[in-house]
């Protein structure tokens, strides 16, 4: 399904329910009274208790000229998303860290034609080279100096030495980088992942993040996370901040005032004809 399409279909359905679905760009963030202001780029702004930030992360690919022209076509990175579509063809993977030789073993599954090109970036260990050898795929030294494509097909990638290596899709292995500058006026940094992947917001498993009542869900904090996965965080965190609001709604409550008259209400309404541990009929209560 065309993601634009999912996404259309989404608002449409939130919207039936009641949501207000505001299009427009989020360009500044700040604390208010009551919890958060998130500014418009149109000059409007959108207030909330809670804050849940869905806003994904971006690829970064290498600078290597035609790269990034055929990135969504011939380049791609998920063996999971797009394994299937070039399965049985030349694919290359373009070296760039320590995932590389773990990203070659999974592309492997889909072909017995698969180049690992170390791009001087990846240095396998003499284990990792037995078993990419094991597997039959091919491992070239050198640095890639272009991506060639005909007509706007991947055609090959061209090393600085001149050398040309016919392929039919490139796998790169990108740095994945939260979007989460709105959140830097809160405090809040984006950490290393721990893999090597790119950068992320920590969240617990309800999406809670270290600033109260500030929560995210997707990309944003599980780097790999796909569309199925990043709809149920979302869900997640969604029922999280529910709970908190509920909590905090009923702690207000508790701490206003009584009126005599809504204290007695509250009496008849609790205790009936019930008063002072005696029954209406005069007899101690049990």
């Amino acid at each position: 399904m065309n993601p634009l399409a999912l996404q259309a279909a989404g608002r449409i359905e939130a919207e039936s329910y009641g949501a207000t679905v505001v299009r427009a760009e989020g360009v500044s963030l700040r604390r208010s009274t009551n919890g958060f202001e998130v500014g418009l780029g149109d000059g409007r702004g959108v207030t909330g208790r809670r804050l849940l930030l869905t806003t994904g992360l971006a690829d970064r690919l290498p600078n290597i000229p035609g790269l990034q022209e055929q990135w969504g076509k011939g380049v791609v990175h998920c063996p999971y998303c797009h394994g299937y579509e070039i399965r049985h063809q030349q694919i290359g993977v373009l070296g760039t860290g320590p995932m590389s030789v773990h990203q070659t073993f999974l592309f492997r599954q889909w072909s017995d034609d698969i180049t690992l090109f170390l791009n001087d970036t990846v240095a396998p260990t003499e284990d990792e080279l037995a078993r990419l050898a094991a597997r039959s795929v091919r491992v070239v030294e050198g640095v890639v100096e272009s991506v060639d494509n005909e007509s706007g097909l991947l055609t090959s990638v061209t090393l600085s030495d001149g050398t040309r290596f016919e392929l039919q899709a490139l796998a790169v292995a990108t740095r994945m980088e939260a979007r989460a500058n709105l959140l830097e006026p809160l405090g809040l940094q984006v950490a290393e992942h721990p893999l090597g992947a790119g950068q992320f917001i920590e969240a617990d498993p309800t999406g809670a993040t270290s600033v109260d009542g500030v929560y995210v869900a997707g990309n944003i904090s599980n780097l790999a996370a796909q569309v199925i996965v990043a709809a149920a965080e979302g869900t997640t965190a969604g029922a999280a901040i529910n709970a908190g609001l509920i909590e905090e709604e009923t702690t207000l409550a508790l701490r206003k005032p009584f009126s005599h008259r809504a204290e007695a209400d509250l009496t008849n309404r609790v205790l009936g004809n019930r008063r002072h541990r005696f029954e209406s009929t005069g007899h101690p209560s049990l």
